[in-house]
């Protein structure tokens, strides 16, 4: 463990809090700390009689929360993935919340420590676990799953083209020696992909997919979303930050099966504004971020922010 600290420019910041339109007594959830860039911003608009539930994997980051909390009686800290949603509130004594926010994907600091393992730009052990004291490392899993599965990691969280030679060229390698090493993963995925996007190493995908895989990324998105639309009050906010296409496809298509009705057939003789209402509402376009903050910090080139609204229709979870 090392004392570097390393900064963490809050992404979308302004837009994503403003979208939970706050109530100063209401409840809310910020359902990825990090460093508590959209916490302190919400808490500013509580008053005392409101309420922060934060939720965060990395042990980093929970230490910042508690120090947070210790000041703040308004702050509830939960150590553990948002999947764990309604658990955790369910342990908080809590019923219904006002708003809850989620940054989707990776923070600065996670990326900039190299021990994390999560960049190609260091040499470190091969960890990428957000939540570094429980679960499989990357390392651990390359040992021992076999070349399907790890070519079809690659393939459907990296949308990487060269998946099939990278898994062959891993297993090939493992054979050989462990790898345990970032620079070994990334030596690898180097020597299979032949072509790339301009600017970009070729291990960019290899990564991504792995860390999302490793840490369940896109299933933690699909089981949080219900659950949260399922607490919301009636006029309760969800604003999401995504920042690659398949989050930005889950939550898109999530906020609009519950805000809009299945077509009718032809035939039907009902008419529109006599179906029930959908439970949610989407709340405008998707937001990007402005040229100025772009300039400020280019990380936040690939960041997308929706909003949705709870209303007072019936909501029923329909699994894919």
């Amino acid at each position: 463990m090392t004392n570097q600290t390393f900064e963490h420019i809050t992404v979308l910041l302004h837009e994503a809090v403003d979208g939970l339109n706050i109530q100063p007594n209401g409840v809310y959830v910020d359902g990825t700390f990090g460093r508590g860039g959209h916490s302190r911003l919400i808490l500013s608009k509580l008053g005392e009689a409101g309420r922060l539930v934060v939720f965060d994997k990395d042990p980093q980051a929970i230490a910042v929360a508690q120090e947070l909390a210790a000041n703040d009686k308004r702050v509830s800290v939960v150590h553990n993935g948002f999947a764990t949603f309604q658990a955790a509130l369910d342990d908080l004594n809590i019923e219904k919340i006002d708003g809850a926010l989620f940054d989707l994907g990776i923070s600065s600091p996670q990326i900039d420590d190299a021990s994390r393992g999560f960049s190609f730009r260091f040499d470190a052990p091969l960890d990428m676990r957000m939540d570094t004291t429980r679960g499989q490392s990357a390392a651990e899993w390359l040992a021992v799953a076999d070349e399907l599965e790890i070519h079809e990691v690659i393939k459907n969280y990296g949308e990487e083209r060269f998946s099939r030679q990278i898994a062959r060229a891993i297993v090939a390698q493992r054979g050989e020696t462990p790898i345990n090493t970032t620079r070994q993963l990334a030596q690898i995925a180097a020597q299979c992909v032949r072509t790339r996007e301009r600017g970009q190493d070729p291990a960019t995908r290899t990564f991504q997919a792995i860390r999302i895989f490793i840490n369940r990324e896109l299933d933690e998105v699909k089981e949080v979303l219900p659950q949260v639309v399922s607490r919301l009050n009636v006029g309760g906010r969800l604003s999401v930050i995504s920042f690659h296409s398949l989050e930005d496809r889950i939550v898109k298509q999530f906020i609009r099966q519950y805000s809009t009705h299945a077509p009718l057939p032809k035939w039907a003789a009902v008419r529109e504004a006599d179906l029930p209402q959908p439970p949610l509402l989407a709340i405008g376009k998707a937001i990007k971020a402005s040229e100025a903050e772009l300039s400020a910090n280019l990380r936040a080139r690939s960041a997308v922010l929706r909003l949705a609204e709870r209303t007072s229709g019936e909501f029923k979870f329909q699994a894919a």
